[in-house]
């Protein structure tokens, strides 16, 4: 599953640079499919939407530091654990119940990311 910051955050931002897919931004900050990733151009995403890469995308988030479900990748194939909840000092990146995937998927999502 996905991690997703709850709204005990500190808007600390020690996740933000921990995140290797970029799937951390600050709040009311727009963010891009291809911030932190090798995606570039129109790409057509593994659930079928077609993105422009380049193009500014809505925050999920106004006051507090969001994770976009669609890069995170629990930090697999880079880490063993979450990066963003082993450096969080209050302990707001956990589990999203609404965003639960497999392994496997989340390896694939890293292998779309990142182009491998």
């Amino acid at each position: 599953m996905a991690i997703k910051i709850t709204d005990e955050c500190i808007n600390c931002g020690a996740c933000e640079p921990e995140c290797p897919n970029t799937a951390i931004y600050e709040g009311a900050d727009d963010w891009r499919w291809k911030d932190g990733t090798k995606l570039t151009g129109k790409v057509i995403l593994p659930d079928g939407t077609e993105v422009d890469t380049d193009a500014a995308q809505t925050p999920l988030s106004d006051d507090l530091y969001y994770i976009v479900p669609g890069k995170c990748t629990e930090c697999k194939g880079f880490h063993e654990e979450p990066q963003c909840a082993a450096v969080c000092p209050v302990d707001c990146c956990v589990p999203d119940d609404e965003h639960i995937e497999a392994e496997e998927i989340l390896l694939n999502r890293q292998s779309f990311l990142h182009n491998e």
